[in-house]
Formats: structure tokens, sequence, C-alpha cells
């Protein structure tokens, strides 16, 4: 308010106008008198009044002037008068004749609104940013509070359970995690048992999963149960730009849950602010630090909070602060885990309650089908069978469109490409040797899908799916896996006697699979059951980077061998089936030419036409063989190292 009065008085002060000369208001024949005596210098007219100035002042006494109040004489320069009723024709050119200046204005009315708008403008401006800011600061605080209070509220959104409340009911699946959580649920329900037994519940649940498995419904679900508030925020709004911010509204995110004690505080994505400290990225004075410092303090400092239990999720629980995973903050961590195929039939059912389906949708088939995905995934899935019944204008949802709607989540969309019978042909003879050599070798998963059109990146797809779900991976199952992948580009060294660029994943895929069966699975006969590091995840950047080796170049270089001989291996492998059945690959190609899509059954009834070699023996003699050259080379040169 004190700048608002300064303000005031400096305007007053500098803007406001000075007193006006005094002007004589003379009557119309004295004022054509002077006219004609050549004393008028300059003249205004506005409507029925005319103003103007003398050449030099002119004593006038009191008679002389229409509204005197003075006695004697006084000498004016400026005069005022009025026009007479009727016209005076002789005015403007008596006025011309003694070069007498003439400012005619318009009507007095609308200059009135012009000038008053005008100088309110500049009050209007000032009081409404003045308004603005008391009403600000009103709102975050009252008068009396620190306006930049506004940055250092947690921006939490409280949920009260008024109508529709999530369960554990509309949580499919995830059994162990509900068993795990049904304490805290009965803490906040009757914490007065457990206060009586001597027993505390644990401080803060930490729950970890890949993204999509359902952390955050989890979350909600157990608030839904206990019935109390819920206090949901991600942990990135407590970094701002302003150092402090994010200490300060972690505290006003925990005095806010023990205001609604008993209550649930629920983090998302907590590596956000929870990351491991002393990574070299980041001093002690690093904004996101002093956050976490604050909220080590909140979950376990000298004030207690027992009745409020903090919640929180992250995919990566391996880049968390040690501090944050001791027994007193977050106790307890449940893993959200992808869902088997049970779960999958369970989630599928939950998002498909409300759906009309056709007859012939088969959701167990389609969860069998949909190995590794999550909930958001199958989510994803039904929406999109949704949206392509709606396209074809069909009046419930049938397999096709959920086939479909899985085949544009697991291999992407369409797409128009007008390619040349011999990249056709190209591409139909490398899917083929895909199918072919997983038809072949057993421990392989079967052949669920095979297509020449163009999805995603690829130009065509051989997509394979386990029977059941896979939890390990014996070394058998992992070779016949790469000869798989490599049983597309043999089959174009088979026919065309060169190899082109499109096994460019498949080569990436092959090289990845050996290094980890040579590097983390220890299934190298020469190197042993050990662990050999090569490039791990930083945990602040958290992607792969060069790390020390921690094993000498010659165990560098076995490695090098070892991971060559084993994608040799399997490339022969899937070389020895194409060159068996080549005529059964070229047919199958042919077929794929005419049909651009196999589906399993099809494939099925194909292979069973034909008498196929399965050259089982001839694989594992191969692999021994590439053993055994592998042995005497790097023993010849090792003894020339050594």
């Amino acid at each position: 308010m004190a700048l608002l009065v300064g303000l005031n008085i400096v305007y007053v002060y500098l803007f406001s106008p000075q007193a006006p000369e005094p002007s004589a208001e003379v009557s119309y024949s004295f004022f054509k008198q002077q006219l004609k005596n050549g004393m008028v210098a300059a003249v205004t007219m506005q409507d029925s009044e005319l103003s103007g100035y003398f050449i030099e002042k002119i004593s006038l006494t009191a008679d002389q002037v229409v509204t005197g109040g003075f006695e004697g004489e006084r000498s004016f320069l400026r005069f005022h008068t009025v026009l007479p009723p009727v016209d005076d024709p002789d005015l403007l050119s008596t006025l011309e004749k003694q070069n007498v200046s003439l400012v005619a204005k318009p009507p007095e009315g609308s200059s009135l609104w012009l000038t008053i708008v005008i100088n309110l403008l500049p009050w209007v401006i000032i009081i409404g940013v003045w308004w603005y800011i008391i009403n600000r600061m009103r709102q975050q605080g009252g008068m009396g509070g620190n306006f930049l209070n506004r940055f250092s509220k947690s921006g939490a959104q409280l949920y009260m359970h008024k109508g529709a409340v999530i369960t554990f009911e509309n949580v499919a699946g995830l059994l162990e995690a509900k068993q795990e959580l049904q304490e805290i649920i009965a803490y906040l329900k009757s914490p007065e048992k457990f206060a009586r037994l001597g027993g505390k519940v644990p401080r803060g649940v930490l729950l970890a999963g890949p993204p999509g498995t359902g952390k955050t419904l989890m979350a909600r679900a157990v608030a839904g149960e206990a019935n109390v508030p819920f206090f949901s925020i991600s942990a990135s709004q407590f970094i701002e730009m302003f150092v402090g911010v994010g200490a300060s509204r972690v505290r006003d995110l925990f005095n806010g849950a023990k205001k609604n004690a008993p209550s649930i505080i629920f983090v998302d994505e907590l590596d956000a602010v929870g990351r491991a400290r002393g990574t070299g990225l980041g001093g002690g004075h690093d904004e996101r630090e002093q956050t976490l410092n604050q909220l080590l303090s909140e979950l376990d400092g000298f004030t207690p909070h027992d009745e409020v239990i903090v919640l929180a999720a992250t995919n990566r629980p391996d880049v968390l602060d040690t501090a944050l995973l001791r027994p007193g903050r977050f106790d307890r961590m449940v893993i959200i885990e992808r869902p088997d195929w049970r779960d999958r039939l369970k989630i599928l059912e939950v998002h498909t309650k409300e759906m009309p389906l056709s007859d012939d949708v088969d959701l167990e088939y389609i969860a069998k089908g949909t190995p590794g995905m999550v909930g958001a995934d199958l989510q994803g899935i039904v929406n999109e069978a949704a949206l392509i019944a709606a396209r074809d204008d069909a009046e419930k949802v049938s397999m096709i469109h959920f086939e479909r709607a899985k085949d544009r989540q697991l291999m992407g969309m369409e797409r128009k490409l007008l390619m040349s019978e011999e990249e056709t042909w190209s591409t139909a003879i490398h899917e083929s040797g895909h199918a072919l050599v997983a038809c072949c070798l057993p421990n392989t998963d079967p052949v669920h899908k095979i297509t020449i059109i163009p999805r995603g990146q690829a130009l065509g797809m051989t997509q394979q799916l386990p029977e059941d779900d896979r939890y390990h991976f014996r070394r058998s199952y992992l070779l016949s896996r790469m000869a798989v992948m490599l049983g597309g580009r043999a089959a174009e060294l088979e026919f065309f006697e060169e190899f082109s660029s499109g096994a460019q994943n498949d080569l990436k895929q092959v090289m990845e699979l050996a290094e980890r069966m040579v590097c983390q699975w220890g299934m190298s006969e020469r190197l042993g059951p050990l662990s050999y590091p090569r490039g791990e995840e930083h945990p602040f950047l958290g992607r792969r980077l060069a790390t020390e080796k921690t094993f000498s170049d010659r165990t560098a270089w076995i490695i090098d061998q070892e991971i060559k001989n084993i994608a040799l291996a399997a490339q022969d492998c899937a070389t020895e089936i194409v060159k068996q059945n080549r005529d059964v690959l070229s047919a199958l190609a042919k077929k794929l030419l005419t049909d651009e899509t196999l589906d399993r059954k099809q494939l099925e009834s194909f292979f069973d036409s034909y008498q196929l070699k399965t050259p089982n023996a001839a694989c594992r003699v191969t692999a021994q063989k590439n053993r055994q050259a592998s042995t005497n080379s790097a023993g010849t040169t090792d003894t020339a190292a050594d």
C-alpha cells in the first residue's frame, strides 16, 4: 500500500495540470470591436463558444467584463465569449482578413469521455495489478504470508472416497502383492490391535516392477480398501527451478497427510528424487539431493508419523539410495511382476466386462498368445480391437478383431509399400527360412504367424509364441532359438548364394543372446561358471557405459571366440536344415507369395503334407566340431601368447 500511495504522489506532482491563465468573459460586440482593431491573435471555436488570445494584454474594467467580480482594472491576455443565436456571415471573412489563427474543436461531449478514459486508464491498470497480487497472496496464506509460499505447496492430489471406490476386486491377479499389502490395510482399519501387541506397521512400502504392471492401481486399491484419505503426487513435482522448493514441498505434503491421519501418501516414480547420492553428477547442494534428504527425514526422523503410510512406485529399484530402503523407511518391497497367462486372462475379463463380444472370442487363447505383456498392453489390445470393430461397423467384437489388434501391438501397423517381385521373393525366402528351422528343431517355440506384409520397420515377420510362460531358459533352447534367428540368412545364402541386409535385426539378437550365454549365464565350457561384466547400466544415467575390465585381455579374446563359435554353431545348424529341406522351403515361399500371411493352423497343415528332415544329430555334430576347432585354435594362440 505504501508503494501505491507513493505512486499517487509522484503522479500528482509530475502530471497535475498547472493553474491556467485567467480568462475574461466579454460580450460578443466587444470581441468584434477588438477583432476589427487587430488586437486578436488566435481564436478557438467549439459548439457556441469562442475563446482566444489577444495580441497583448489588455486592461479591462469590471464593466467591460461580463462576470467581473473585481474592482478597478485588470489585465487579461485570454478572453471568452458566446456566439449569438443568429449567424454572423462576416465573422470568418473578418478573421481571415485580420490573419487570425482559427482552430475548430469537436463537440465537448466526445472529448470529455476521451479525456476521462485516458486519465482513468493508468489507475485501472495499477488497481488491477494490485488486486491480482493481493488475491493470490490471500489464497496462499493470507496477507501476512509469503508471496513465494505458492511455490512451496506440494501440489498433491487428495482423494476422499466418495462414490466409486477402487478396491482389490478391480485389480485382476497379483495375489501375492495383495497378501503383502493386507497388513497395511488391517493397521489403517484398526491400529489399536497392533499397538496392543507392541507391533509396528511398516512405515513405507515400495512397489517395484516393470512399467504398466499396475503399481499405481494397486496403491489406489489399498487406499480404497482402508477407506482413508489418499494423497497422490509424482516425485518429479518436488523439483522446481527454485532452490529449496523440493524440500519445502515434501514438508507440506507430510503436514497435510498428518492433519488427515490416518492417511496414505503415494509417491509415483520415486527414482526421480531417490537416486543414489555420490554418483559424481551433482554436488551436495544439488536440489535433488536436498529433496531426498528431506524425504528421508520425514520418513524416519525426529517427528513420528505412525498413522501415515507411505507407498511409492518405481520401475528402477536398483538406482535408489540405500538410505531409502533401510528398515524404518521403506521397510517392505512388494514386487509387481509381469502377469502369467492365467492373470492375463483375468485382466482381459476385467477390460472386456462392458464390451459386447462375439461367441468366437476365446480370451484364454488371447491370454496365452500375449507372453510378456502387462496390464497396460492388454488394455491397449482390447481398446484397439474395439476401434477396429467400430471401423468395420460390426455390432460385436469378434476374434478376428482381437487378432488384428494383437498383430498391431506386437508387430506394428501395416505399411503399404510397392516392392518389386525380386524383393518380395527375397522376403518370402527369408521368412520361410525362419519358419522351416523352427518347425524342424526341438525345444523351439511354435510359429504363431508368418507374413510378408511390411509392418513397423520390418518388411516381413515370423512370430513365435511359447505354449506357456518361461522363467528360465536351457542351453539347448537358446541354441535352437539362435538357429531359428539365422534361418532366414541361411535360406538367402542357399537360394541367392549371397547375403542381404534383411538379417540386420536377427544378427543383433544373436549377438546379444550369445554374449549373455557366455558372460552372464556361464554357458561356455572353456570359461566355466564365471560371470564377466561387459558394460553395465550406470546407476545415475540408466544406460550402458564403458566400464573398467575386471579380466585380462587373454580372457577377453576367449570371450569373443566363444561368442563367435556359438553363433557359428547355430548358423551351421540352420544351414544344414535349409539344405536338406530346400524343396519344402521353396514351396512354403511360393505359398507365402500367394497368401501373404499364414497362421499356425495353416503352417501345420502345410508341413503335414511334406516329409521334413530333422537333422538334430547333424546340428549337434556341427556344434561339437566348432567347439573342437575353437579349442585347438585357442590353444595354439594361447601358447604363442605365453
